[in-house]
């Protein structure tokens, strides 16, 4: 039996879809973790180089990275802490030319546009421009109203999250909640608004019904 929960989820879900859609997006809904993970799979085509953003959602959720590897995909992973900071940022710019590139978005709106900050904007960047082929998954608590709504759950929860994560001594990692602060360190410096899907890059949106990341 479906629980009220369930039934929002999914609801709430198609409903954010089909405003994609309408969006010129490719998008589908997906009731959960292991749905998506396949699907993922399914559209990465054999031999494919992959870049993958700083996402939680994708590298510590979904954990698809060991199947990727195994499948003989070049990965091109930058937040490993064994790299150095010239192999970060080489990594960064291979992500904008590789053959797929997958993210998550920091907020998805009821009428279908990706809103995210970035820090450096090698992620919202390899989003826009340059990957053959862009998949991008939402879990459910990114789902929000409106564009003022993303920036507030940016700043309620995705910012403070990220930075505690990262480990960046930033104000927000005391308070919770954006300060707007203007360190060297900060990491709220590009934000953009994907209205409609960018018209040379092929991107598909996998809505989740599940939460996933930040």
């Amino acid at each position: 039996m479906t629980t009220p929960k369930e039934w929002h989820r999914e609801t709430l879900g198609k409903k954010v879809v089909e405003a994609l859609k309408k969006n010129h997006f490719a998008a589908e809904y997906l009731p959960d973790k292991e749905a998506v993970r396949q699907r993922i799979l399914e559209l990465i085509p054999t031999g494919a180089s992959v870049g993958i953003g700083g996402t939680v959602t994708i590298r510590d959720e979904l954990n698809i990275t060991d199947d990727l590897k195994k499948r003989g995909h070049k990965l091109f992973i930058h937040n490993l802490p064994h790299l150095s900071p010239e192999e970060n940022a080489a990594l960064r710019r291979q992500q904008l030319t590789a053959d797929c590139f997958l993210a998550s978005t920091n907020a998805l709106t009821l009428d279908g546009e990706l809103v995210n900050v970035d820090g450096v904007g090698n992620r919202v960047a390899a989003m826009i421009y340059g990957p053959q082929k862009v998949i991008v998954v939402a879990g459910i608590n990114k789902v929000v109203e409106n564009v003022d709504s993303a920036l507030k759950r940016i700043e309620l929860w995705a910012a403070p999250m990220n930075n505690k994560r990262i480990g960046l001594p930033n104000p927000c990692t005391t308070t919770g909640v954006c300060m707007d602060c203007q360190g060297a360190t900060r990491i709220c410096n590009v934000t953009t608004i994907i209205r409609k899907k960018p018209s040379q890059t092929d991107m598909t949106v996998l809505v989740v019904g599940e939460e996933l990341g930040y």
